[in-house]
């Protein structure tokens, strides 16, 4: 008798076939429909609480697809493609999760009847050949127009992407703010050159208290002798501020004081970089070795209040342009929100400026893609006919769930955006945020 010959460990789960790719289709839909109900200007928030009982609220695609801490294999591949979405253009996160979904729904049957993967994947790659040829085709162009003309646009960018956020209210107010701030950067438009702060809940200082006054003088001796040589040096460099990543004591404070330096303790380590490389300079590890060319220059320093936290402002910096955005609310929750909703329409507006064409939103260009492959599918034969109409029928779920979500009935929308899209004219689905 042949021995039994064991490859895999114990326990392995080694499904595969017909079966296995069902299940995994399935697994995504479950994905998906966590997070179709969040599309649109219409799209509902949602409420995750993480094991440790944090709390976060967002309809942000990518944010809600990191939380869920998905672990079947294929659902994570729609967690990679939001991660991905939200690396390289900021939003639409949750449109390429619920496009992705919708492809292996239509084309679930014909997994199910027995068509090879490799002519459903021949199909698709044909379908996304016709539809990047179709939207080069209709891409508007930036560079075209005036400053003017495209300030406007990259306004009109940044409010769409902020259209379905909890700040959709005042998207015209932040969509300038965001246009600004990325305008003032240099022409690689570095994005970590824009900080956004945020001014938390007002909170008591901590106290230390000492019940022998020599105990304190000890402290307070020591501290300076170890401090004295390096706060010297520091002194003759020339340096009027002083940025440390790490805590200035109370002998280092009032040392600088007396000699008109200004100092800044704890800051991060992320604005230490974004002022080096707009001041110049370098950040120095040690006192012993600060010379002029490791020291940095802007025209005006200042130093702010601004609700109960105050900032550092530097203005007239000669290497690099940068901006600083400051959100001040009430719930911590609001804030965080608040900021990913600025990323991305600040991911937004700069790709905009780096690949100069658009094209339009509302589901029209989806619509306008189905309507092509469905009319390409009517010209071949054989199984490519159906899944490329099948592919067609897919694009439809951006303006089918942007109806859902708003209460239309989606059925009779659609009906009409075919109609309209045969007539060779490319509507728009408008959903209303607020009351005319």
């Amino acid at each position: 008798m042949q021995p039994q010959i064991v490859l895999l460990k114990e326990g392995t789960d080694s499904s595969q076939g017909k079966p296995q790719l069902v299940s995994n289709i399935n697994a995504c839909q479950s994905i998906v429909d966590a997070v179709r109900t969040t599309l649109g200007p219409r799209g509902m928030d949602k409420l995750i609480v993480d094991a440790r009982g944090k709390a976060t609220i967002s309809n942000d695609g990518a944010t809600i697809m990191k939380l869920l801490e998905i672990i079947h294999p294929a659902a994570k591949t729609l967690v990679d493609i939001a991660k991905s979405q939200d690396a390289e253009v900021g939003d639409g996160t949750t449109s390429v999760v619920l496009l992705a979904g919708e492809f292996l729904k239509q084309v679930k049957p014909f997994v199910e009847e027995g068509v090879h993967p490799r002519v459903i994947i021949k199909a698709i790659r044909k379908a996304l050949q016709l539809c990047m040829e179709k939207i080069n085709e209709m891409a508007v162009q930036i560079v075209e127009q005036s400053k003017d003309q495209q300030r406007a646009l990259l306004e009109k960018c940044a409010a769409t992407a902020m259209s379905s956020k909890l700040i959709h209210q005042q998207k015209d107010f932040f969509s300038r703010i965001v246009v600004d701030a990325v305008l003032s950067l240099d022409e690689l438009l570095p994005l970590n050159m824009i900080g956004i702060k945020k001014l938390k809940a007002e909170r008591d200082n901590a106290e230390i208290r000492v019940d022998n006054v020599k105990e304190y003088q000890k402290v307070v001796d020591a501290e300076w002798q170890i401090l004295y040589n390096k706060l010297a040096k520091i002194h003759e460099s020339g340096a009027n501020v002083v940025l440390s990543k790490l805590p200035i004591g109370d002998v280092a404070t009032q040392y600088f004081a007396d000699r008109d330096i200004f100092c800044a303790g704890r800051v991060p380590e992320e604005d230490l970089k974004r002022t080096m490389k707009a001041c110049g300079g370098a950040v120095m590890t040690t006192a012993n070795d600060i010379k002029p060319n490791v020291l940095g220059l802007c025209e005006h320093f200042e130093e702010r209040q601004v609700g109960g936290e105050r900032f550092n402002l530097f203005q007239g910096c000669p290497n690099a342009k940068t901006s600083t955005l400051i959100l001040r609310g009430g719930a911590e929750q609001f804030l965080e929100e608040t900021e990913r909703s600025l990323h991305d329409a600040i991911m937004i507006v700069r790709r905009t400026i780096k690949h100069d064409s658009v094209v339009a939103g509302g589901g029209a260009i989806e619509m306008e893609l189905s309507k092509l492959l469905r009319d390409y599918s009517r010209t071949i034969a054989g199984k490519e006919q159906l899944l490329i109409a099948a592919i067609a029928k897919g694009l439809e779920i951006i303006p089918r769930q942007l109806c859902d979500n708003a209460g239309f009935d989606a059925t009779n929308i659609l009906n009409k955006l075919r109609q309209k899209h045969a007539q060779g004219e490319c509507p728009i689905l408008f959903v209303h945020t607020k009351p005319p």
